[in-house]
């Protein structure tokens, strides 16, 4: 038996380094598995990246909207409108201060 193993070390090494490398190579922390597995989660990454690239630019248009000059007649209306603040009829005095 040790004869035999003597004889045939070359081909029993080349057996085990052959194993060895196609089995890392298929499913190593390298292998072709996890390659798959991480192109699957790049290309949902770079999906995310563009759903929330598209979201700051709307964001930013949003922004750009605004004004420093506020009406406010039109910010009290959507305010009523929007939040229910206020019954429908009713009568609104606006007072001004003179104290320029």
């Amino acid at each position: 038996m040790l004869r035999l193993i003597k004889r045939n070390y070359f081909l029993l090494i080349s057996i085990f380094l052959i194993l060895y490398f196609s089995f890392n190579l298929v499913s190593g922390e390298r292998g072709l598995f996890s390659y798959i597995e991480k192109k699957e989660l790049m290309s949902n990454l770079k999906k995310e990246e563009k759903s929330l690239t598209s979201k700051i630019t709307d964001m930013d248009h949003k922004n750009s909207l605004l004004s420093t000059n506020l009406d406010l007649d039109y910010v009290e209306t959507l305010i009523r409108e929007r939040f229910l603040f206020g019954k429908e009829g009713e009568t609104i005095y606006i007072i001004k201060n003179d104290e320029n």
